[in-house]
């Protein structure tokens, strides 16, 4: 299995964890309480991931620590952003597609879930 088939596999499995605890919490809660329930659904699944994982920014020569963390990095392949607005922005998803850039992955999930049915939030960003 090729690494953009292992990301789509990952991405199946994040998304049916995140429509989990949606279901489970409906909207209206901080990112924060989506954000510990989806990492103790993946956990429930067996779901590898790193939690607020530091994003350091390359600027020319040097690498620099910006105080940028990714929501969840799952299985150092996905990374996933929780978000609780009312709508999803293009900003959102271009931050997204940086965090990409900067780790040299292909696969980011944006979640939203402020939302009456999550598939409303789900957006899936490919970088390149």
């Amino acid at each position: 299995m090729n690494l953009k088939e292992r990301a789509n596999e990952l991405s199946q499995e994040i998304i049916g964890a995140a429509i989990e605890v949606h279901s489970a919490l409906g909207p209206g809660l901080l990112e924060s309480a989506y954000l510990t329930s989806l990492c103790h659904e993946l956990n429930l699944r067996g779901v590898k991931f790193a939690k607020e994982v530091a994003l350091p920014v390359k600027y020319k020569d040097a690498t620099l620590d910006a105080g940028y963390r990714l929501d969840l990095l799952v299985d150092k392949q996905v990374i996933v952003e929780v978000k609780t607005v009312e709508r999803i922005q293009p900003i959102h998803q271009a931050q997204l597609l940086t965090y990409l850039k900067l780790t040299n992955l292909w696969l980011g999930i944006l979640l939203n879930f402020n939302v009456l049915f999550l598939k409303q939030g789900i957006r899936r960003v490919v970088n390149g």
